[in-house]
C-alpha cells in the first residue's frame, strides 16, 4: 500500500477509535488548545498495565505506521507490538534480538518501504534492519564518537533514542538523547545516513541540536516538508515531567561530522528550532497522575508518530513509557499540529 494510502487509513481508523477507546471523560474527545499550533483531541489509558499473550504491554519507546495501517510500537524490552489502528488493542508481537540472540534496548523504529524494520538500540548504540519475522538482516555503520564510552564518547543510556525516515525514503535520521563527552552540555548530535543504490545506508551529514536546559531528546519524527518534530523531555523528582514539542529545520545547519568537540564558540549553525507547545500547557482533560506532575496529563512521553495529514495539519500520536512502574502510566495522546 502506498504511504499516502496508509496514512489516510490510519487517520480514518484513529478517528473512529474515539468511540471505542477509553479516553478519559466525555469532554476529552473535543480538541482543546495547548498552544496556537497544537491541540489535543483526547488521550487513552486503555493499555496501561495490561498483558497480551503473556507479554507486558508497555515500555513503549517508539511508534511507526506499518504497511497495513496498523501501528507498530516497539518496547525497550525487545518486543515489537502490532496495535490495531482502530482500537489500539494488540494483535501480535515480534521478539527482537541482536545477531547473537541477546535482548536489545530498543528505542527507535522505522518501517522501511519494503516492510522491514529499522530499529535503534541505545546500548552500543546501533541501528539494525530486521525482517518481518524478526531476523537481523543488516547493521548500519555508526561513527566511533557516537559509541558508548570507553569505545566512544556517548553516555550510557543517552544515545540513539530517536529514529525517523525522510518522506522520500532516502535519508535515515537518528538523534542522540544527550551530549557527547567533550561537547557543550545540552548540545546533542543528530546523525544521518543516505540510502545507496544497493538499498543500504552509509553515514552522511551530522548536525548539532541544542536542547532546553536539563532536557534530552527522546524522539524525532520527519514532517512531509523535510523538517523534524522533536520531543524534548526531562524529569525532576517531586515535580514531574517536562515535555515540549519543537519544529526543527536541519536544512541550513552545519555538518559537524568532522568537528571533534562542539563548544560555545561560533562557526557552527545548529538545527534551528521553534517551540510548538509545552505539553504542561495542555488542558488536563480529566487525566490523573500517580506521581506529582505539573499537569496530571503528563507522563514519561517517549514515542511519537505522524499518523495522518488531513486538511493541512498533522495528526500526531504520542505514547509514554511506563517502565513497568506502578507510579507511571502507559498513555496515548492524540494531537493536531499545524506547522
Amino acid at each position: 500500500m502506498r504511504p499516502r494510502t496508509v496514512l489516510a487509513t490510519v487517520t480514518a481508523t484513529l478517528a473512529a477509535a474515539a468511540s471505542l477507546v477509553a479516553a478519559g471523560p466525555a469532554g476529552a474527545r473535543s480538541a482543546a488548545a495547548c498552544s496556537p499550533s497544537v491541540a489535543i483531541e483526547r488521550f487513552s489509558d486503555a493499555l496501561d498495565k495490561t498483558t497480551y499473550e503473556g507479554a507486558f504491554v508497555g515500555n513503549f519507546s517508539a511508534l511507526a505506521v506499518d504497511r497495513d495501517g496498523a501501528l507498530a510500537a516497539v518496547s525497550d524490552r525487545s518486543v515489537l507490538f502490532s496495535l490495531d489502528g482502530r482500537t489500539l488493542q494488540p494483535r501480535g508481537t515480534l521478539p527482537l534480538a541482536d545477531e547473537y540472540g541477546a535482548a536489545l534496548d530498543s528505542e527507535g523504529l522505522v518501517v522501511d518501504r519494503d516492510g522491514t524494520y529499522l530499529v535503534s538500540s541505545e546500548t552500543e548504540p546501533s541501528v539494525r534492519r530486521h525482517s518481518r519475522d524478526g531476523r537481523v538482516l543488516d547493521r548500519l555503520p555508526v561513527p566511533d564518537a557516537l559509541r558508548v564510552a570507553p569505545a566512544g564518547r556517548a553516555p550510557v543510556n543517552g544515545t540513539f533514542e530517536g529514529l525517523t525516515m525522510t518522506r522520500d525514503g532516502r535519508t535515515l535520521v537518528a538523534s542522540m538523547e544527550y551530549a557527547l563527552g567533550g561537547d557543550v552540555a545540552g548540545t546533542v548530535r543528530v546523525q544521518t545516513w543516505r540510502r545507496t543504490h544497493d538499498d543500504r545506508f552509509r553515514p552522511a551529514a551530522q548536525y548539532a541540536y541544542r536542547t532546553d536546559p536539563g532536557l534530552g531528546v527522546p524522539e524525532i519524527t520527519a514532517t512531509p516538508d523535510g523538517r523534524l518534530l522533536v520531543l524534548e523531555r526531562g524529569f525532576t523528582a517531586g515535580v514531574g515531567n517536562t515535555v515540549r514539542l519543537y519544529l526543527a529545520d536541519p536544512r541550513r545547519a552545519t555538518d559537524v561530522s568532522e568537528i571533534e568537540q562542539l563548544t560555545e564558540r561560533g562557526g557552527v549553525r545548529p538545527i534551528r528550532k521553534t517551540l510548538l507547545a509545552d505539553l504542561a500547557d495542555c488542558p488536563d482533560l480529566g487525566a490523573t497522575a500517580r506521581q506529582p506532575q505539573p499537569n496530571p496529563l503528563l507522563d514519561n512521553i517517549e514515542a511519537m508518530a505522524v499518523t495522518g495529514r488531513p486538511h493541512g495539519r498533522l495528526d500526531v500520536l504520542l505514547t509514554s513509557d511506563d517502565n513497568q512502574n506502578p507510579a507511571q502510566t502507559t498513555r496515548f495522546y492524540f494531537l493536531r499540529v499545524r506547522l
